[in-house]
């Protein structure tokens, strides 16, 4: 990020969850302060009200789907800025304290969203235990080490952060899962293009205008701006009155992508920029590149044209 790096971070807690997990893949966060906050807008209001310098925060999940609760409280008080995005596997792990057995194991804590997940591994390994509730995959963690239950599903942070022993690693029943985390900041510079990005957007259409959707879809696609992602959320206003979540790649800084932000902000009733940032290429080899702007709409093409333009301007007519 540009300026001054972050040295206070705040995630959303508690201790030994997939979100302490990955933001600890971010170095400056590593060398800085790691404070676990009680919930998504905890961990939000912490940077507006400059408790902290960023908030490494959930937002979607390839199983679950979008975490509701970020969407609506990145656009509701005062603006905020997505700085970076961290792709993280969701690895489960069984775990129990050091020398229990996994035929031993009568009771699991579970968050209810890691159970589900393991919904096929309970069933098939251990049939006849009991899955109990719990608040988080790290309290999870620290039911078993206390001996409040038999065993845990959790992170593999967990395990180390409570001197667990693992009885079987990736027992999610798919394997390939995925939860998306967003570094949140006050808004300030994005930081540079890479060449490789994604510009985030809160879009307000206008209502009373026949096919306003449409109109928006459209200010990407002649321009050659891939939408990732779209994801609606109600205003709160009235029934029928959403936001839409946008995705898309490229950058602020790409001639292509302001050329659409400008279009964007002359049809819709409010466009709210998001931020600009490296797309976290999980899965893929580093040496691809993102697919090519169609021919005419590449940031070269758009250079081109916008010389081309200013030469006429200046009656220069060849």
């Amino acid at each position: 990020m540009p300026g001054i790096p972050p040295t206070r971070f705040v995630y959303l807690g508690p201790e030994g969850t997939f979100a302490e997990q990955a933001l600890r893949t971010i170095p400056a966060a590593e060398r800085g302060s790691r404070t676990p906050a009680r919930s998504v807008p905890e961990a939000l209001d912490a940077v507006r009200h400059d408790d902290a310098d960023a908030a490494l925060v959930p937002l979607e999940n390839s199983i679950g789907g979008a975490v509701g609760v970020t969407f609506d409280e990145i656009v509701d008080g005062a603006p905020l800025m997505i700085a970076r995005e961290v792709v993280l596997p969701v690895e489960f792990v069984l775990a129990a304290r050091p020398g229990r057995s996994l035929t031993e194991i009568r009771t699991v804590a579970a968050h209810p969203q890691a159970s589900t997940q393991c919904r096929g591994w309970l069933r098939e390994q251990l049939p006849n235990a009991t899955v109990v509730d719990v608040l988080s995959n790290g309290a999870a963690a620290a039911a078993a080490a206390a001996g409040e239950q038999d065993a845990a599903i959790c992170a593999p942070i967990g395990v180390t952060r409570q001197r667990l022993a693992v009885l079987a690693e990736k027992i999610a029943d798919h394997g390939d899962a995925v939860t998306r985390f967003v570094l949140v900041t006050r808004p300030s510079s994005p930081p540079p293009p890479t060449g490789d990005d994604v510009t985030s957007l809160a879009v307000f259409i206008a209502h009373d205008r026949v096919g306003a959707l449409l109109a928006v879809l459209m200010e990407l696609a002649v321009r050659g701006v891939n939408l990732t992602r779209i994801e609606s959320r109600p205003t709160g206003e009235a029934l029928g009155r959403y936001v839409f979540f946008l995705d898309c790649t490229g950058h602020v800084a790409d001639d292509r992508v302001g050329e659409a932000l400008r279009g964007l902000r002359r049809i819709c009733a409010d466009v709210r920029f998001l931020g600009s940032y490296p797309r976290h290429r999980w899965g893929v080899a580093p040496h691809e590149r993102p697919v090519p702007a169609p021919p005419g709409l590449s940031d070269a093409d758009y250079a081109d044209a916008t010389a081309w333009l200013a030469r006429l301007r200046a009656g220069e007519l060849s």
